[in-house]
């Protein structure tokens, strides 16, 4: 029974955690992703000849993380540091719930 317990609470925490990563604005993040798309393509499909990666299918998660680490120097890339420096953090959750939903 403890067992059980313990495992419930888990997926519990751990479907909460996606949510909260999830919680964007999916129809604002698609308004702000039109400066992305000027490198990534309008669906998210990058360009490989470009060196402009391929966003599709990325969880929220990881696009927030990435976007995060780009803003705060943590990864190392001047156009995308540029891209976003001025992005809050309500911006971030939304562009990163709608890139979510490229497929």
């Amino acid at each position: 029974m403890k067992k059980c317990v313990i495992a419930a609470v888990a997926l519990m925490l751990a479907g909460s955690i996606g949510t909260a990563v999830a919680a964007g604005d999916v129809a604002a993040g698609k308004a702000k992703f039109a400066v992305c798309a000027g490198c990534h393509g309008p669906t998210g499909a990058g360009n490989e000849a470009l060196k402009y990666p391929k966003l599709a299918g990325r969880d929220a998660a990881f696009v927030k993380e990435q976007l995060l680490a780009f803003k705060s120097g943590k990864r190392d890339n001047a156009t995308m540091k540029a891209m976003t420096a001025g992005l809050n953090d309500a911006d971030i959750d939304n562009l990163a719930a709608y890139v979510a939903t490229l497929k």
